[in-house]
């Protein structure tokens, strides 16, 4: 892979490290601002709250990957990938400085609903912005292995956030953390978004759009997205499963160990911190191989994996007491999860043709998202609070078996080569004018 490649891949990683940096630090330092912007009371009724705020934020993903998904493909990858990180940025800002309840009541969850609106158009735009430039910009032989890398930035975003949960559960008291100290992470986020964004005002388009010759009136409207709207309907299903399992051991599992299965919230962050890490470098090992074997056999082996794991493994984890054991099953999970994260972009990305890539793997993704991944930890909740916990793994479980159908019935995608998918698109548009 040349350094050109390795340019676009680490600029469109760098965004999306940002990115997904703002959107789990929510998630993650929930459990310290959820009495923050509402009544005292059931804990568990405080961060059902922050969790439907936070499920709320995944249904302006649709919208988001409407408007951004449109701009990707009329205006270009680049104006997209600028547009998502700005848009985060003022999110992040938002929550950084919104009021408390007892300084505004209800005013202050209000700006944190509006922040967390604008982070879902934000992030509805910036997956298949960035699932479509890193697989655009790679070498054809290897969009396994640069597309993975996806949710290598994903997850250090994550990585970072929680490393610095622990610096600041380190040097800070547990009322400081609970009376401003999570605010500082939102701070941290708009800065970052800021350097990310001067990075991406000077990054290079990809030759894949650049050469594109579909008509420019046809390019990211629902009209040419509904002439693959086959291909529309399958990313739904097969991220139904991988959405809801990804959800669950990363952005839920710090709350799962320290609200049920009861270690502090330092050990609790410290096993997904260490977790994380392992997943972030499995990625472009599971991507490299998929480069070799296809992308079939890997999604085969995560559905397969989660549907009959998913309840042991979450019911261990429930008993597991301590720091060694959790870490064990956490990483055990992670590494079914990676046969369906590395790849997924590129599985997407490859379905469509270039005019209609980005809303392609953009609005379905975002659809898929809102429905199962963005209301996983609410379903969680719901389950924990109604007294049958048990009930959200088998939930998980079956979600996995309903993509495992898609993906034993679906098509290979590995050697499907980008110039033809768009000579498709042409005589499509030819055709449909």
């Amino acid at each position: 892979m040349g350094r050109q490649h390795w340019k676009k891949i680490w600029v469109g990683s760098a965004g999306n490290m940002v990115e997904w940096f703002d959107w789990f630090v929510y998630a993650s330092f929930a459990t310290y601002f959820a009495g923050a912007f509402f009544p005292s009371g059931n804990p568990t009724a405080q961060l059902m709250n922050t969790a439907g705020i936070f499920a709320v934020g995944f249904f302006m993903r649709p919208v988001g990957g409407w408007l951004l998904g449109r701009v990707g493909d009329r205006k270009g990858r680049k104006a997209a990938l600028t547009l998502t990180v700005t848009l985060m940025s003022a999110s992040a800002i938002l929550i950084a400085v919104a009021p408390t309840y007892a300084a505004a009541g209800y005013g202050g969850a209000l700006v944190l609903l509006v922040a967390r609106l604008l982070q879902g158009l934000s992030v509805g735009g910036e997956y298949a912005a960035s699932a479509t430039y890193l697989t655009e910009a790679s070498d054809p032989r290897r969009r396994g292995f640069a597309s993975s890398f996806q949710y290598v930035s994903m997850t250090a975003g994550q990585i970072a956030g929680l490393g610095l949960q622990i610096i600041l559960q380190r040097t800070m008291s547990d009322d400081a953390l609970h009376s401003y100290g999570w605010r500082i992470p939102f701070v941290v986020g708009a800065l970052g978004a800021a350097v990310v964004f001067y990075l991406r005002r000077n990054m290079l388009e990809t030759e894949v759009y650049e050469e594109d010759i579909s008509h420019a009136e046809e390019r990211g409207t629902l009209r040419a997205l509904w002439q693959y709207r086959r291909e529309a309907f399958l990313v739904i299903a097969l991220t139904m499963g991988g959405t809801v399992a990804y959800y669950t051991y990363t952005t839920y599992l710090t709350k799962y160990l320290s609200n049920s299965a009861g270690l502090s919230k330092e050990t609790a962050t410290l096993v997904s911190f260490t977790a994380l890490i392992v997943f972030a470098c499995l990625q472009p090992l599971a991507g490299a191989l998929s480069d070799r074997i296809g992308r079939r056999p890997l999604l085969i082996t995560f559905a397969v994996g989660s549907t009959f794991l998913t309840v042991p493994i979450m019911t261990l984890l429930r008993r597991a007491g301590s720091y060694w054991p959790a870490l064990g099953l956490a990483l055990l999970a992670l590494v079914v999860v990676t046969g369906y994260t590395s790849i997924n972009a590129c599985v997407k990305a490859e379905l469509f043709p270039t005019g209609v890539r980005a809303l392609g793997v953009a609005l379905p993704y975002a659809i898929a998202n809102a429905l199962f991944g963005g209301t996983a930890e609410y379903v969680a909740l719901w389950f924990k609070k109604a007294g049958l916990e048990s009930g959200f793994y088998w939930y998980v479980a079956a979600c996995a078996a309903v993509s495992l159908v898609v993906y034993v019935t679906m098509r290979e995608t590995k050697d499907l080569d980008l110039a033809r998918v768009k000579a498709r698109e042409a005589s499509t548009v030819t055709t449909a004018s």
